[in-house]
């Protein structure tokens, strides 16, 4: 979520660090890892909110010093089926759908990402952010309707 390797490190020593502080707070009847992912979720978007995080391309980080860091770091959609042409379509269907994602409201971006990046259940998506299940699925519905709309102006609609 903040795309920067060390400050990462860090927000994940202070989640193990307030978790170890309040463990007298957690609830048995809940999973553990989704009440730690919901500190680090917390202590991440605190952290968001003070600072404004430069989003990096599915293309590469824009720091990566060599070309094997650049290769690391970027995001390849191809096969062995795939012609050139298909893989420069990728890339840029890639870049749409990043900037797509970063243009949704912070809610929606935030449940976008737990389900289909983190692969999260609705129902760990609900105790992550706190707000009810069928909340999630208002979310996540609306967010995927309107990545469909910004995705159609280029790409048609895909239900014509």
């Amino acid at each position: 979520m903040v795309r920067d390797r060390e400050l990462a490190e860090d927000l994940a020593q202070d989640t193990f660090v307030r978790t170890f502080n309040h463990l007298d707070r957690y609830d048995s009847k809940y999973k553990f890892s989704s009440w730690l992912f919901k500190i680090a979720y917390n202590l991440t978007v605190d952290h968001l909110r003070k600072r404004e995080v430069q989003t990096i391309s599915v293309h590469g980080a824009p720091d990566a010093v060599t070309p094997e860091r650049q290769e690391a770091t970027s995001v390849t959609l191809q096969s062995e089926e795939e012609s050139p042409d298909d893989r420069i379509v990728a890339k840029e269907l890639a870049g749409e759908l990043e900037e797509a994602i970063a243009g949704l409201r912070e809610d929606y971006r935030t449940a976008i990402l737990l389900r289909h990046v983190e692969g999260r259940s609705y129902e760990e998506i609900a105790e992550i952010m706190d707000i009810p299940l069928g909340t999630v699925k208002t979310y996540i519905f609306r967010a995927r309707r309107e990545l469909r709309e910004a995705l159609s102006a280029s790409y048609g609609d895909p239900d014509s």
